[in-house]
Protein backbone atom coordinates (compact mmCIF):
# COMPACT_ATOMS: atom_id res chain seq x y z
CA UNK A 1 0.00 0.00 0.00
CA UNK A 2 1.57 3.87 -1.19
CA UNK A 3 0.85 5.91 1.57
CA UNK A 4 3.13 9.01 0.35
CA UNK A 5 0.44 10.45 -1.04
CA UNK A 6 -1.30 11.85 2.33
CA UNK A 7 2.35 12.99 3.41
CA UNK A 8 1.86 16.89 3.16
CA UNK A 9 5.53 18.52 2.77
CA UNK A 10 4.95 22.23 3.19
CA UNK A 11 6.59 24.04 0.44
CA UNK A 12 7.38 28.08 -0.36
CA UNK A 13 5.24 29.39 -3.27
CA UNK A 14 5.45 32.18 -5.14
CA UNK A 15 3.90 34.66 -7.36
CA UNK A 16 5.20 38.26 -9.35
CA UNK A 17 3.16 40.15 -9.91
CA UNK A 18 3.80 44.01 -10.88
CA UNK A 19 1.92 46.81 -8.63
CA UNK A 20 2.40 49.75 -7.81
CA UNK A 21 4.72 50.42 -10.68
CA UNK A 22 7.18 47.84 -8.62
CA UNK A 23 7.60 44.65 -8.74
CA UNK A 24 5.85 42.10 -5.64
CA UNK A 25 7.25 38.97 -4.74
CA UNK A 26 4.68 37.03 -2.63
CA UNK A 27 5.78 33.89 -0.80
CA UNK A 28 4.30 31.72 1.42
CA UNK A 29 4.76 28.71 3.35
CA UNK A 30 1.92 25.73 2.99
CA UNK A 31 1.69 22.15 2.24
CA UNK A 32 -1.13 23.09 -0.74
CA UNK A 33 -0.32 24.64 -3.61
CA UNK A 34 -4.13 25.78 -4.79
CA UNK A 35 -4.87 27.14 -1.43
CA UNK A 36 -0.95 28.85 -1.41
CA UNK A 37 -2.34 30.84 -5.12
CA UNK A 38 -5.51 31.54 -3.85
CA UNK A 39 -4.55 33.37 -0.23
CA UNK A 40 -1.94 35.25 -3.01
CA UNK A 41 -4.74 36.10 -5.19
CA UNK A 42 -6.39 37.59 -2.60
CA UNK A 43 -3.35 39.61 -1.40
CA UNK A 44 -2.23 41.10 -4.91
CA UNK A 45 -6.21 42.07 -4.76
CA UNK A 46 -5.79 43.74 -2.13
CA UNK A 47 -2.63 45.89 -3.17
CA UNK A 48 -4.34 46.64 -6.12
CA UNK A 49 -7.00 48.33 -3.84
CA UNK A 50 -4.66 50.23 -1.94
CA UNK A 51 -2.98 51.32 -5.60
CA UNK A 52 -6.17 52.91 -6.51
CA UNK A 53 -6.35 54.93 -3.19
CA UNK A 54 -2.90 55.87 -3.54
CA UNK A 55 -1.74 56.48 -6.83
CA UNK A 56 -1.43 59.68 -8.84
CA UNK A 57 -1.63 58.06 -12.30
CA UNK A 58 -5.41 58.07 -11.64
CA UNK A 59 -7.33 61.47 -11.65
CA UNK A 60 -10.15 60.08 -9.42
CA UNK A 61 -7.52 58.81 -6.94
CA UNK A 62 -8.43 60.23 -3.48
CA UNK A 63 -4.40 61.59 -3.58
CA UNK A 64 -5.41 63.27 -6.96
CA UNK A 65 -8.58 65.08 -5.70
CA UNK A 66 -6.60 66.12 -2.54
CA UNK A 67 -3.59 67.54 -5.08
CA UNK A 68 -6.48 69.36 -7.40
CA UNK A 69 -7.71 70.86 -4.15
CA UNK A 70 -4.94 72.36 -2.88
CA UNK A 71 -5.24 75.57 -1.71
CA UNK A 72 -9.25 75.47 -2.59
CA UNK A 73 -11.05 73.19 -0.07
CA UNK A 74 -10.65 70.36 2.13
CA UNK A 75 -11.23 66.64 0.94
CA UNK A 76 -12.97 64.24 2.55
CA UNK A 77 -11.13 60.95 2.03
CA UNK A 78 -11.33 57.51 3.85
CA UNK A 79 -10.57 57.02 7.08
CA UNK A 80 -6.95 54.35 6.02
CA UNK A 81 -6.21 57.72 4.20
CA UNK A 82 -6.27 60.07 6.54
CA UNK A 83 -4.71 57.83 9.45
CA UNK A 84 -1.64 57.31 6.92
CA UNK A 85 -1.55 60.91 5.82
CA UNK A 86 -1.44 60.75 10.11
CA UNK A 87 1.43 58.97 10.59
CA UNK A 88 3.41 60.05 7.61
CA UNK A 89 3.39 63.40 9.16
CA UNK A 90 4.65 61.70 13.01
CA UNK A 91 7.48 60.60 10.79
CA UNK A 92 8.09 64.15 9.33
CA UNK A 93 8.13 65.63 12.41
CA UNK A 94 10.73 63.08 13.84
CA UNK A 95 13.18 63.53 10.95
CA UNK A 96 12.52 67.05 11.05
CA UNK A 97 11.17 67.28 7.43
CA UNK A 98 13.75 64.77 6.11
CA UNK A 99 10.53 62.54 5.44
CA UNK A 100 7.97 65.11 3.91
CA UNK A 101 4.74 63.78 1.65
CA UNK A 102 4.48 66.98 0.14
CA UNK A 103 7.63 66.46 -1.94
CA UNK A 104 5.29 65.70 -5.05
CA UNK A 105 5.31 69.82 -5.29
CA UNK A 106 8.21 69.43 -6.75
CA UNK A 107 8.57 70.48 -10.23
CA UNK A 108 9.83 67.76 -12.55
CA UNK A 109 11.17 70.21 -14.82
CA UNK A 110 13.87 70.40 -11.91
CA UNK A 111 15.23 66.74 -11.67
CA UNK A 112 13.97 64.36 -14.26
CA UNK A 113 16.62 61.77 -13.71
CA UNK A 114 16.52 60.76 -17.17
CA UNK A 115 20.13 60.84 -17.71
CA UNK A 116 19.60 63.38 -20.56
CA UNK A 117 20.84 66.18 -17.50
CA UNK A 118 24.15 67.18 -18.18
CA UNK A 119 24.04 70.20 -15.23
CA UNK A 120 22.56 70.82 -11.95
CA UNK A 121 20.26 73.86 -11.11
CA UNK A 122 21.53 76.60 -9.67
CA UNK A 123 21.03 76.25 -5.67
CA UNK A 124 18.73 79.67 -5.66
CA UNK A 125 16.23 77.78 -8.53
CA UNK A 126 16.48 74.71 -6.25
CA UNK A 127 15.56 76.67 -3.60
CA UNK A 128 12.17 78.90 -5.28
CA UNK A 129 11.13 75.04 -6.19
CA UNK A 130 11.07 73.78 -2.90
CA UNK A 131 9.02 76.34 -1.52
CA UNK A 132 5.97 74.52 -1.38
CA UNK A 133 7.18 71.18 0.36
CA UNK A 134 5.83 71.43 3.84
CA UNK A 135 4.10 68.80 5.59
CA UNK A 136 3.15 71.17 8.39
CA UNK A 137 0.28 72.16 5.38
CA UNK A 138 -0.73 69.59 5.36
CA UNK A 139 -4.07 70.58 7.16
CA UNK A 140 -6.01 67.46 8.99
CA UNK A 141 -9.19 67.43 10.12
CA UNK A 142 -9.87 64.16 12.19
CA UNK A 143 -14.30 64.98 12.94
CA UNK A 144 -14.73 65.12 9.49
CA UNK A 145 -12.06 62.97 7.96
CA UNK A 146 -10.95 65.28 5.29
CA UNK A 147 -7.52 66.67 4.03
CA UNK A 148 -6.61 69.77 3.11
CA UNK A 149 -3.07 71.51 1.62
CA UNK A 150 -2.85 74.74 2.72
CA UNK A 151 -1.15 76.29 -0.36
CA UNK A 152 -1.79 76.24 -4.01
CA UNK A 153 0.18 74.16 -6.37
CA UNK A 154 1.33 71.65 -3.35
CA UNK A 155 0.92 68.21 -3.96
CA UNK A 156 1.53 65.01 -2.17
CA UNK A 157 2.34 61.93 -2.97
CA UNK A 158 3.03 58.28 -1.18
CA UNK A 159 6.33 57.27 -3.34
CA UNK A 160 8.35 56.66 0.09
CA UNK A 161 5.87 55.27 2.50
CA UNK A 162 3.24 53.72 0.20
CA UNK A 163 5.26 50.28 -1.05
CA UNK A 164 5.58 49.50 2.19
CA UNK A 165 2.23 50.04 4.06
CA UNK A 166 1.09 47.74 0.76
CA UNK A 167 3.06 45.25 1.96
CA UNK A 168 2.50 45.32 5.27
CA UNK A 169 -1.16 45.06 4.93
CA UNK A 170 -1.14 42.20 2.78
CA UNK A 171 1.13 40.49 5.29
CA UNK A 172 -1.85 41.46 8.12
CA UNK A 173 -4.11 39.46 5.36
CA UNK A 174 -2.13 36.57 4.29
CA UNK A 175 -1.82 35.94 8.40
CA UNK A 176 -5.97 36.16 8.55
CA UNK A 177 -6.08 34.19 6.18
CA UNK A 178 -4.09 31.13 8.05
CA UNK A 179 -0.64 31.79 5.92
CA UNK A 180 1.93 31.00 8.99
CA UNK A 181 5.16 31.92 7.66
CA UNK A 182 5.89 34.19 4.39
CA UNK A 183 7.28 37.03 2.94
CA UNK A 184 6.08 40.13 0.81
CA UNK A 185 8.81 41.30 -1.35
CA UNK A 186 8.01 45.02 -3.11
CA UNK A 187 10.62 45.65 -4.68
CA UNK A 188 13.16 45.62 -2.15
CA UNK A 189 10.86 46.91 0.44
CA UNK A 190 9.92 43.41 2.29
CA UNK A 191 8.46 42.37 5.03
CA UNK A 192 8.55 38.37 7.09
CA UNK A 193 6.63 36.62 9.55
CA UNK A 194 7.52 32.73 10.38
CA UNK A 195 9.85 30.78 9.04
CA UNK A 196 11.11 28.82 6.13
CA UNK A 197 9.73 25.15 5.42
CA UNK A 198 13.10 23.80 6.31
CA UNK A 199 12.01 25.62 10.31
CA UNK A 200 15.14 28.25 9.84
CA UNK A 201 14.93 32.31 9.55
CA UNK A 202 14.42 33.48 6.20
CA UNK A 203 17.47 34.55 4.92
CA UNK A 204 17.83 38.23 3.27
CA UNK A 205 20.30 39.44 1.81
CA UNK A 206 21.35 43.10 1.41
CA UNK A 207 21.97 45.17 -1.82
CA UNK A 208 25.34 45.34 -2.79
CA UNK A 209 25.12 49.13 -3.87
CA UNK A 210 27.93 49.06 -6.77
CA UNK A 211 26.61 45.25 -7.84
CA UNK A 212 22.41 45.72 -7.04
CA UNK A 213 22.33 42.11 -7.51
CA UNK A 214 25.17 40.64 -5.00
CA UNK A 215 23.75 40.78 -1.76
CA UNK A 216 26.98 42.25 0.09
CA UNK A 217 25.89 40.85 3.29
CA UNK A 218 23.11 38.74 4.79
CA UNK A 219 20.74 38.75 7.79
CA UNK A 220 18.25 35.90 9.21
CA UNK A 221 15.15 37.21 10.52
CA UNK A 222 11.81 36.87 11.45
CA UNK A 223 8.79 38.97 12.19
CA UNK A 224 10.91 41.92 10.93
CA UNK A 225 11.18 43.97 7.93
CA UNK A 226 13.91 45.37 5.64
CA UNK A 227 13.63 48.68 3.27
CA UNK A 228 16.94 49.94 1.26
CA UNK A 229 16.86 53.07 0.00
CA UNK A 230 19.89 53.85 -2.94
CA UNK A 231 21.16 55.67 -5.55
CA UNK A 232 22.51 52.43 -7.16
CA UNK A 233 18.70 52.50 -8.49
CA UNK A 234 18.09 55.55 -9.99
CA UNK A 235 20.80 58.34 -10.22
CA UNK A 236 22.56 60.71 -13.26
CA UNK A 237 26.44 61.74 -13.54
CA UNK A 238 27.25 64.99 -14.42
CA UNK A 239 31.26 65.69 -14.55
CA UNK A 240 32.14 62.29 -13.28
CA UNK A 241 30.03 63.04 -10.07
CA UNK A 242 26.89 60.53 -9.52
CA UNK A 243 23.66 62.23 -7.70
CA UNK A 244 21.19 60.14 -6.19
CA UNK A 245 17.46 60.63 -7.05
CA UNK A 246 16.97 61.55 -3.76
CA UNK A 247 16.05 65.39 -3.25
CA UNK A 248 16.96 67.11 -0.36
CA UNK A 249 13.96 68.96 0.43
CA UNK A 250 14.88 71.65 2.18
CA UNK A 251 17.54 72.61 -0.89
CA UNK A 252 15.79 70.83 -4.00
CA UNK A 253 19.57 69.38 -4.88
CA UNK A 254 20.06 65.48 -4.86
CA UNK A 255 21.50 63.88 -1.95
CA UNK A 256 25.61 63.14 -1.99
CA UNK A 257 27.80 61.00 -0.15
CA UNK A 258 25.51 57.78 0.68
CA UNK A 259 25.46 55.24 -1.60
CA UNK A 260 22.57 52.91 0.25
CA UNK A 261 20.72 53.13 3.64
CA UNK A 262 19.24 50.18 5.16
CA UNK A 263 16.45 49.92 7.32
CA UNK A 264 15.56 47.28 9.64
CA UNK A 265 12.09 47.66 11.55
CA UNK A 266 9.22 45.23 12.66
CA UNK A 267 6.77 46.80 10.43
CA UNK A 268 7.67 47.76 6.49
CA UNK A 269 5.99 51.09 6.65
CA UNK A 270 7.80 52.30 8.38
CA UNK A 271 11.29 50.71 7.31
CA UNK A 272 9.96 52.07 4.06
CA UNK A 273 9.61 56.01 5.67
CA UNK A 274 12.53 56.00 7.53
CA UNK A 275 15.49 54.99 4.50
CA UNK A 276 15.13 57.80 2.73
CA UNK A 277 14.98 60.70 5.27
CA UNK A 278 18.00 58.88 7.43
CA UNK A 279 19.84 59.17 3.44
CA UNK A 280 19.09 63.16 3.62
CA UNK A 281 19.96 63.68 7.33
CA UNK A 282 24.09 62.01 6.64
CA UNK A 283 25.23 59.46 8.39
CA UNK A 284 26.41 61.38 11.76
CA UNK A 285 22.71 62.76 11.90
CA UNK A 286 20.83 59.55 10.64
CA UNK A 287 22.80 57.41 12.95
CA UNK A 288 22.15 59.14 15.87
CA UNK A 289 18.57 59.37 15.21
CA UNK A 290 17.90 55.65 14.26
CA UNK A 291 19.65 54.85 17.91
CA UNK A 292 17.11 56.58 19.70
CA UNK A 293 14.36 54.44 18.28
CA UNK A 294 14.55 51.50 20.26
CA UNK A 295 12.65 48.93 17.63
CA UNK A 296 14.88 50.08 13.93
CA UNK A 297 18.43 49.27 12.99
CA UNK A 298 20.51 50.77 10.33
CA UNK A 299 23.63 50.15 7.99
CA UNK A 300 24.53 52.91 5.47
CA UNK A 301 27.32 52.16 2.82
CA UNK A 302 29.21 55.46 1.88
CA UNK A 303 30.63 56.60 -1.49
CA UNK A 304 34.13 55.31 -0.63
CA UNK A 305 32.13 51.85 0.61
CA UNK A 306 32.71 52.31 4.17
CA UNK A 307 30.07 50.61 6.32
CA UNK A 308 28.18 52.13 9.27
CA UNK A 309 25.24 50.75 11.09
CA UNK A 310 23.24 51.29 14.52
CA UNK A 311 24.49 50.27 17.77
CA UNK A 312 22.22 47.46 17.76
CA UNK A 313 23.80 45.68 14.42
CA UNK A 314 26.90 43.64 14.48
CA UNK A 315 27.71 42.34 10.92
CA UNK A 316 29.99 39.56 10.71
Amino acid sequence: MQINNMINIERAFKRTERLMGNSFELTIVADDEMWAQQKMEMAVNEIRRIEKLFTTFDESSQTNRINANAGIAPVKVDLEVYQLIERAMRISSITDGAFDLTYGSVDKKLWNFDRTMDRLPDAETAKSMVRLINYQNIILNPENCTVMLKEKGMRIGFGGIGKGYAAEMAKALLKKEGAQSGIVNASGDLTTWGNQPNGEPWTIGISNPDHAKTPFSYLNVTDMAIATSGNYEKFIKINGKKYSHTINPKTGLPVTGIKSVTIISPNAEIADAMATPVTIMGISAGLDMINQINYLGCIIIDDNNKIYTSKNINLK
